[in-house]
């Protein structure tokens, strides 16, 4: 049997608990041909944007050419509408029986209640990332989180400062990343999906990029392919890294010197580096 290139790039892509770049590709009117070209671009999840990727007037068309699209053999995420909004039904009515529908993005999640009514409209197991885009939204984070059928959480940073008034300083949002990882750990979710960095403002990319690392998120939002290589390189164990775990690991398993309450934790995060390395195939 032959592969395609296209299929052979989803395959090799990590299961969605472990996506490290999550492409915001708007989900323009007859976009088939830009969506076939994000999927099979690097980055890890491919997301068609229905709800900010559109103005109001194109939402109609673009939700019937996702659909579409996703009913034809291929496959993707949808950033759906808002359970506020009345795109939200039409969203899920015209969605949710698509055979190629990878999960769910749902934007400007606030309670259990907007998780809970949009996991009711999907196929039983359907993946869902909740977006958290505001004040409330932040307040009710461990409450998302823990709901039956939030896969993920991922913060909207830009929707989240229009709606606090924050700047985007790292120091000024460090709180608001800090709630989201520690409401995930939790729950018991993987960690949290950072937000993206502008296409003007590529020149920030990775230091945004380490902002999200070292607050202990896994993954970031992306709005520009040409941004993914670099956003799974730093979000991904280093040969260095690698090295250094290992020789951790043999170093504690054959102490020389104390051995004390410190090693506890500094082997489990040596474990992990190499669990992740190993899962993303760099092991």
């Amino acid at each position: 049997m032959t592969v395609s290139p296209q299929a052979a790039e989803q395959l090799r892509k990590p299961h969605w608990s472990l996506a490290r770049t999550w492409l915001l590709q708007p989900g323009i009117p007859d976009g088939a041909d830009a969506y076939d070209a994000a999927t099979a671009g690097s980055a890890d999840a491919v997301v068609l944007d229905i709800e900010d990727g559109l103005p109001d007037a194109q939402k109609p068309a673009g939700r019937r050419a996702v659909a579409e699209w996703l009913h034809g053999g291929s496959s993707a995420w949808v950033r759906i509408n808002s359970w506020s909004t009345p795109e939200w039904a039409a969203d899920l009515a015209a969605l949710a029986d698509a055979p190629g529908l990878a999960g769910v993005m749902l934007a400007k999640a606030e309670s259990p209640d907007d998780v809970a009514a949009t996991a009711e409209r999907l196929p039983a197991g359907t993946p869902m990332v909740a977006l958290i885009e505001s004040a409330l939204g932040l307040e009710s984070a461990s409450d998302i989180a823990r709901t039956p059928g939030c896969s993920r959480i991922a913060f909207g940073v830009g929707d989240f400062r229009r709606d606090t008034g924050m700047s985007a300083d790292p120091t000024v949002l460090a709180y608001a990343r800090a709630r989201l990882v520690i409401a995930s750990r939790a729950a018991g979710l993987p960690a949290p999906i950072d937000g993206p960095t502008l296409r003007d403002q590529t020149r920030h990319l990775a230091r945004e990029t380490a902002v999200a690392k070292a607050a202990g998120m896994t993954g970031r939002l992306c709005l520009d392919l040409a941004h993914a290589e670099t956003i799974n390189s730093l979000l991904s164990p280093s040969p260095l890294d690698i090295d250094e775990a290992r020789a951790t690991l043999a170093r504690l398993d054959a102490p020389t010197g104390a051995y004390d309450g410190s090693v506890g934790p500094t082997r489990a995060r040596a474990e992990a580096v190499l669990d992740l390395a190993e899962k993303l195939g760099l092991a």
